[in-house]
């Protein structure tokens, strides 16, 4: 395990949006460099970056067309070298998008696994023997090569597969994962990976990682031999290399190579009710919402299970947000996101806030932009100031990449940084304490003290410290048992006092009960 995870505070760049320095009306490279003081301001210490990669960028950069090359449009190679020197100096470790399931259709892999001819490149891709021969269950396409054959795609028309092989094979076309073709797939992603790392990358936020084999068995287990290598290369060669899946079973990706994995936003997992349940029928009753009347035993069904079961082998990651995911703001008022930001900062784990979430940027109604859809509307300009185009650019509204929130009351870090109650400030206050705290890193112990259906508050543990957040319209008297009081590994059972040392709202402690007021967040250290 990389050391510096443990405390590590994830701070993902979408880089088109972030900060544009040459007026062009696209965000770049020099921009995060401009950025990095605000970012370790914030409290954050590591940066994931979306793909900056060479593309003609029709998913947004995740359809990679050169992985050794920056998009000319973010900069050079030589810019992200110089921010990944910056960024260390300032203790910032910086992670790039690594997309291992597909390339661009201009990719020069694919270009060569067109041809008619055979090439060493032939099988880097999936492709069936004949034109007319298609492939069931999966898309593809026909046609457009002067190979006798259709291809497999992953996602849009854009991006073919990339050949791993299949793990239950039906086809005479399909290759097994062993097979020499698809090994020099996984040894090509691993070229990719040493390049960067021997550039100064710290590692990668891998992009569908449970994906690369097909056919694969319910475990993913020819997937996970692929990673397990691969975490055998970055032991031996790139120790304090870190990687992150995009996979949401961390029994399965923890198990299988991954340092961390994200909880990610699928409809009715313990993610999903604490902030995003305004899908379910019946209105939302997500737990963070003051009037949902949520129940924090959806979550703790969901969530305690897998936390247990990895909780040695690695962190699970929960997210403000994503670049695929409407931003919390769409349902959540501004106290609403302090008690969700809270929670997400003090759980265990390494959590990730998506630009723009510290100051509450509304999610768009937009159309679509490189294919983006209804994710665009979580990927406008970061609004800085009250300036042009809220600081993002100097260019003229119709350049600008996507269009800057409108609204006049549209959050900016300026105005937010002047004011010591803004949601802002709040999330600057949380991270200092989870730096200042070991008990608030990411490996610290974790356990709950008070859970109920349907009930408030949640309290829960991570080490010495008890945490209790009532994020409902109603104030709650708790009843605390003795062990909320007993410091952890103290085999004398002593008791000990609650020191409040930061809350949101009114909470306090009198005698062995607790009491929330509405809307509240208090952390206590246990003290002699």
């Amino acid at each position: 395990m990389p050391s510096w995870l443990k405390d590590a505070v994830f701070y993902e760049i979408y880089p088109q949006t972030f900060r544009d320095t040459n007026g062009d009306g696209i965000g770049d490279i020099n921009g995060i460099i401009e950025k990095l003081d605000y970012i370790k301001d914030l409290g954050c210490n590591a940066l994931w970056i979306n793909p900056c990669y060479d593309s003609p960028f029709k998913d947004a950069g995740y359809d990679v067309r050169d992985y050794k090359k920056v998009a000319p449009r973010y900069g050079t190679n030589e810019d992200l070298y110089r921010l990944f020197l910056i960024a260390h100096d300032k203790g910032i470790h910086v992670l790039l998008d690594l997309v291992p399931g597909h390339t661009s259709e201009e990719h020069e892999w694919f270009k060569e696994s067109k041809k008619a001819e055979p090439n060493e490149f032939s099988d880097r891709y999936v492709w069936t023997h004949s034109w007319i021969q298609g492939i069931a269950g999966h898309p593809y396409i026909g046609g457009e090569a002067d190979r006798n054959g259709c291809y497999m795609l992953n996602f849009f028309k854009s991006q073919p597969a990339l050949n791993y092989g299949f793990l239950n094979r039906t086809e005479d076309w399909q290759l097994p994962p062993d097979h020499p073709a698809c090994i020099a797939t996984r040894e090509a992603l691993k070229d990719v990976m040493r390049f960067w790392l021997d550039h100064g990358c710290d590692g990668f936020r891998v992009d569908m990682a449970d994906s690369l084999v097909k056919e694969d068995d319910e475990n993913k287990s020819a997937t996970g031999k692929i990673w397990q290598n691969i975490r055998e290369m970055l032991d031996k060669d790139y120790p304090e290399a870190a990687i992150i899946s995009e996979w949401s079973n961390p029994v399965q990706s923890l198990k299988n190579g991954f340092h961390a994995d994200f909880y990610l936003d699928h409809h009715g997992n313990g993610y999903n009710t604490l902030i995003r349940d305004n899908e379910t029928p019946g209105g939302d009753h997500s737990f963070l919402k003051k009037d949902g009347h949520g129940d924090i035993m959806r979550f703790l069904l969901d969530y305690l299970p897998k936390y247990d079961a990895t909780k040695t082998d690695g962190y699970i990651s929960f997210i403000t947000c994503n670049h695929d995911t409407p931003r919390a703001r769409l349902t959540l008022d501004y106290d609403e996101l302090k008690l969700a930001w809270a929670l997400f900062l003090t759980l265990p784990g390494v959590p990730f806030i998506y630009y723009g979430d510290e100051i509450g940027m509304r999610y768009l109604d937009i159309p679509t932009k490189e294919g983006g859809y209804t994710r665009t509307g979580s990927r406008t300009p970061m609004q800085w100031d009250n300036s042009k185009n809220k600081g993002f650019s100097e260019a003229d509204q119709d350049k600008l990449y996507l269009p800057v929130d409108p609204s006049e009351d549209a959050p900016t870090v300026e105005d937010q940084a002047k004011d010591p109650d803004s949601l802002y400030n709040t999330v600057k206050a949380l991270t200092a304490l989870r730096h200042e705290y070991d008990d608030l890193k990411a490996d610290s112990t974790f356990s709950v003290i008070y859970a109920e259906k349907e009930e408030f508050p949640f309290v829960y543990r991570r080490g010495n410290l008890l945490i209790a957040i009532n994020p409902s319209e109603k104030r709650d008297s708790t009843a605390l048992p003795a062990e909320a009081f007993v410091k952890t590994n103290d085999n004398s059972d002593k008791q000990c006092e609650l020191k409040q040392i930061y809350a949101i709202g009114n909470s306090k402690v009198d005698g062995n009960t607790l009491v929330t007021d509405v809307q509240s967040f208090a952390i206590y250290k246990l003290i002699d």
